[in-house]
């Protein structure tokens, strides 16, 4: 009986220890997820940035094959402000990013969007702008017949499918019955720069850092005519269900404003200040 007794106390201060044991472990593990928590440790998210590559100065690929321009530079930057998301590129056709973005193949995109009311439907833009989008008539540099863009009735206009200058063009066109032959640029030879060189189209609607950047990297042979048509704010374009990301966006834009980051990469890839007039 002695012995009997004797094991089942054994037996129950093993019980006892082994418990011991077991919720130290867990008052440990619950310790260093608290630990974690308190030092603000959070996992990091992957968002996919949607951008082109055909647009100078802006987003472009340059003579060493890297991807660079105002809009992504300007991305990295405010990659680093925000240490729970970690920003990757994804580079496709101008015209594939709106429908990109409504199929979640990417999370926003960073192209120099305007607001639309087309746009506004669908998709969420961030509020703080990050630069003005200055769009002129540009002929070729020979060109002294079209001055402003009440001469281009009965002329043909070049631009990208679904671009800030398409949409505007469309506009206007539409509103003031002016005539015009709008025409969508393609690749090679149906491409912007070739068709106004070669003749084939009148003109286009683009920026003058834009048209600064083609004369001097492909002897383009262009020129800006007459008065700025729109001097619009530019924004980041997401899905409406990004609002925290939005928000991240914009408190770390403001910061990059504040420390003088967004006006000197405005400097240095557009040629001026196009932040200073917000």
């Amino acid at each position: 009986m002695k012995v009997k007794k004797l094991f089942l106390l054994t037996l129950t201060l093993a019980t006892a220890l082994v418990a011991g044991a077991c919720s130290s472990q867990e008052t440990s593990k619950t310790s260093k997820a608290s630990s974690n928590i308190a030092k603000g440790e959070t996992k990091v998210q992957k968002i996919i940035v949607g951008t082109g590559t055909q647009f100078p100065n802006v987003c472009f690929i340059d003579k060493d094959g890297k991807l660079t321009g105002y809009d992504v530079e300007l991305v990295r930057k405010i990659d680093k402000k925000l240490p729970e998301y970690k920003f990757e590129f994804k580079t496709m056709e101008f015209s594939n990013l709106l429908i990109s973005l409504e199929t979640n193949k990417i999370d926003f995109i960073a192209h120099q969007m305007e607001v639309n009311e087309e746009r506004q439907k669908k998709f969420l833009f961030n509020s703080e702008p990050y630069n003005i989008f200055p769009l002129h008539v540009t002929v070729k540099q020979d060109n002294n017949e079209i001055n402003s863009i009440k001469d281009l009735k009965g002329k043909k206009v070049i631009v990208s499918p679904t671009s800030n200058s398409a949409v505007f063009i469309e506009k206007y066109n539409k509103e003031h019955n002016a005539g015009i032959q709008i025409v969508y640029a393609g690749n090679g030879p149906d491409s912007t720069i070739n068709q106004i060189k070669t003749g084939r189209a009148d003109a286009t609607i683009t920026t003058p850092f834009s048209v600064d950047f083609l004369n001097k990297q492909v002897d383009a042979q262009e020129k800006v005519v007459g008065e700025p048509l729109l001097n619009s704010k530019v924004y980041f374009l997401l899905r409406k269900d990004e609002t925290p990301l939005q928000k991240r966006i914009d408190e770390a834009l403001v910061e990059l404003k504040k420390e003088g980051v967004v006006g000197e990469l405005s400097k240095k890839w557009l040629g001026a200040d196009y932040t200073v007039n917000f």
